[in-house]
């Protein structure tokens, strides 16, 4: 028996063949440095969340559209590389918790900074 679920491991499988189809196979010219940061499948295996980070902001929703689009020739390509009775419609969204992330690093800069400054501040006295 497996450790975890099969639909975790498909998520595994879907995003590493994903990354590989985006990279290799999809000739937007202005589609960006994407980087398909994870997936996650239904239990029933037949929907899939693709998740990307876009490393220009400004171009996410741009990106998202495009690859939104090109969601039914990935499935195809995804056919063709994947031994499943079913393979799973894919979604694509950006990754929340990288810009997540850098907010909650920004705050703890900010916390320090101001940490150092009273510091200084009661050496004085």
């Amino acid at each position: 028996m497996h450790p975890y679920k099969r639909s975790a491991r498909v998520s595994d499988l879907i995003r590493e063949e994903v990354a590989d189809i985006i990279m290799n196979k999809i000739k937007h010219k202005t589609l960006g440095f994407i980087t398909v940061t994870g997936a996650k499948v239904s239990d029933d295996l037949r929907h899939a969340t693709v998740y990307l980070s876009v490393f220009n902001v400004e171009d996410n929703k741009k990106t998202l559209r495009k690859l939104n689009s090109s969601a039914s020739f990935i499935k195809g390509e995804l056919a063709r590389r994947l031994k499943m009775r079913y393979v799973p419609s894919i979604i694509f969204k950006i990754d929340e918790a990288i810009e997540y992330g850098r907010k909650i690093d920004k705050m703890l800069d900010d916390i320090k900074s101001e940490g150092s400054t009273v510091d200084e501040d009661e050496e004085l006295f």
